[in-house]
């Protein structure tokens, strides 16, 4: 089996000239080339896909999370206040909050004047400014933008299912409580009776 190997090379060797050889080589190394680069971009692109829905996921898993803290805290506060009874609260968020990044500035003013012969003067100023995020290290060599500041999520509407939902003054002392803590229209905010089931 050996020698029919080395009888093929030897055949393929003298009906080859040697450019021949090298241009077969080259095209064999290019091939394996073209073949093995795209299976790496699939990997880095479903990893980077993976990292992303993980993050989205982290975000909403965070959001619902400030939801329920919030619903939890409004309950325990209106279930105390007299005629309410026991409430169920709903709370949706307009927006999923906002972190403000520190930046280094730095700015430059520039001022130019000429007089002419005519004896009037012309001038210019310019103005720049240029901004670069200042970045912390973490315990395991990472950076990450130093965050400044961070607002909380928005509030888009509250819901309260309350016992006490169809007396009117139950009704305003919900309302004003609601506005008072997030600072919610009036119109954004709905009180129902609860049922008794």
């Amino acid at each position: 089996m050996e020698r029919k190997w080395k009888q093929i090379l030897e055949q393929w060797k003298d009906n080859l000239s040697r450019k021949n050889q090298l241009l077969l080589i080259f095209l064999v190394g290019i091939l394996l080339l073209v073949v093995a680069f795209p299976v790496s971009k699939k990997d880095s692109k479903a990893e980077k896909t993976i990292q992303e829905t993980s993050s989205v996921r982290n975000v909403q898993t965070s959001l619902e999370n400030y939801e329920e803290y919030l619903e939890k805290r409004l309950t325990n506060a209106l279930e105390s206040v007299d005629g309410v009874g026991r409430t169920e609260i709903v709370i949706t968020l307009k927006s999923s909050g906002q972190k403000i990044v520190e930046k280094d500035q730095s700015i430059n003013n520039q001022s130019d004047s000429n007089t002419n012969e005519a004896g009037i003067t012309n001038s210019s100023e310019t103005k720049s400014s240029d901004g670069t995020s200042i970045y912390e290290r973490q315990s395991d060599g990472t950076e990450i933008p130093y965050v400044s500041k961070e607002l909380t999520p928005e509030i888009a509407g509250v819901l309260v299912v309350a016992d006490g939902g169809d007396n009117a003054v139950v009704v305003k002392n919900i309302t004003d409580a609601i506005r008072a803590l997030f600072g919610v229209e009036a119109h954004k905010i709905k009180i129902m009776k609860r049922t008794d089931t």
